[in-house]
C-alpha cells in the first residue's frame, strides 16, 4: 500500500518515487522490498530479515535511516510481538512488514486523521502515538491489579496473587525495556543528523519522547511497587513464623517446670516424705497448676502472648 501524505492520507500508484512532488508512506512485504527496493532510490543496500528484529531501534546512513521496531503485543506483553522494519529519507517512509501491524496502523491513521500541516514529521508523531496510545490505560490496569494483590497480601489471602505478580513483573520490565528503546529513537529522530525534517517539525519528536518517557516513569513506579508488595508479603511470613516460635516458646516455657516436677516424682526412691501423705498428690498438681498459671500471667503481662 502507497500513500500521499496531504490533508488526509490518500491512497496512490506511483510508478517513480524519485521525482514526487509530496511525501509518500509505503507498507510492503519483504519479499516486495527485495524485488523493488531499487525504485524508492535511497541510495543503500539494505538486508532486512524480519524473523531476526529483537528490538526498536534506529540506524543513520548516508542517505537515509533505517530500523527496526519490536512491539510486545498488549494482550500477552510476553508472547509474541510485533517485528517490522522500516526505511525513510527526506521524501518519505518504508515500512516491510509481513505480519501487517503497520499496516493496520496506518489504515486507522487514514480513517481518523486530517492534517493542517502535512509533512512527514507530523505522520511519524502519529505512527508512534499510535503505537502508546492505549499504554497509560494498560498501565492503570496494573495500577489496580497490584492494589489488589496488596490487600489480599494484608487479608493473608496471596496464595493466587504471589504468583500473578510475578508475572505482572515481568511484564512490566518488557514494558520498560520497549520504552526505552521507543525513547531512543525518539530522540535519534529529533537529533535529525542527517537533516530529512524540518527544525520547526522536530518538536513532534520531543512530544512523542516525553509520552514515551512518562509511560516509562510510570512502568519504572510499577516495577518497584511490586518490590514493595513482595517484600510486605515476605514480612507477613516473617510475622507469622515468629508468632508461631513465640507460641512454640511459651508452651516449652510452662510445661518446663512442669517437666522437673514429672522427672522429679519419677525416680523410684523409697524414702520421699509426701508419697505416704493423702494429700501430698493433690498439692502436687495443684503447684503444677498455680506454675502453669504463673508463667502465663507472667507472659501475658510481658506482651509475649
Amino acid at each position: 500500500m502507497y500513500y500521499k501524505i496531504g490533508e488526509r492520507l490518500e491512497e496512490i500508484k506511483p510508478k517513480n518515487f524519485e521525482n514526487l512532488k509530496y511525501q509518500y508512506v509505503a507498507v510492503i512485504s519483504s519479499e516486495e522490498w527485495i524485488k523493488n527496493n531499487k525504485k524508492f532510490s535511497m541510495g543503500m543496500e539494505w538486508d532486512i530479515n524480519l524473523d531476526e528484529i529483537t528490538d526498536t531501534h534506529v540506524e543513520v546512513n548516508i542517505d537515509s535511516l533505517t530500523g527496526t521496531f519490536s512491539i510486545p503485543s498488549r494482550k500477552n506483553t510476553s508472547g509474541p510481538r510485533h517485528n517490522f522494519a522500516f526505511a525513510l529519507d527526506e521524501k518519505g517512509i518504508v515500512f516491510v512488514d509481513d505480519e501487517g501491524f503497520a499496516g493496520r496502523l496506518i489504515d486507522k491513521l487514514v480513517k481518523s486523521k486530517r492534517y493542517l500541516n502535512p509533512c512527514l514529521e507530523r505522520f511519524l508523531y502519529d505512527f508512534l502515538e499510535g503505537i502508546i496510545h492505549r499504554d497509560y490505560k494498560i498501565i492503570e490496569q496494573y495500577d489496580a491489579k497490584l492494589d489488589q494483590i496488596e490487600k489480599d497480601v494484608l487479608d493473608d489471602d496471596s496464595t493466587g496473587s504471589i504468583r500473578e505478580l510475578t508475572d505482572i513483573r515481568s511484564e512490566l520490565r518488557d514494558l520498560r525495556i520497549h520504552y526505552a528503546q521507543l525513547m531512543d529513537l525518539s530522540q535519534e529522530l529529533e537529533e535529525n543528523e542527517n537533516s530529512f525534517f524540518k527544525e520547526d517539525n522536530e518538536r513532534y519528536f520531543h512530544l512523542v519522547f516525553q509520552r514515551v518517557q512518562s509511560l516509562h516513569e510510570m512502568t519504572s513506579s510499577l516495577a518497584d511497587y511490586t518490590s514493595h508488595i513482595r517484600d510486605l508479603n515476605q514480612a507477613q511470613i516473617d510475622m507469622k513464623q515468629n508468632k508461631i516460635m513465640t507460641i512454640l516458646t511459651v508452651v516449652t516455657s510452662v510445661f518446663m517446670p512442669l517437666t522437673l516436677i514429672t522427672g522429679w516424682y519419677g525416680m523410684n526412691f523409697v524414702h520421699m516424705p509426701e508419697l505416704s501423705q493423702p494429700l501430698a498428690y493433690p498439692i502436687v498438681i495443684a503447684v503444677c497448676i498455680l506454675i502453669a498459671v504463673a508463667c502465663l500471667v507472667f507472659f501475658k503481662v510481658k506482651k509475649w502472648l
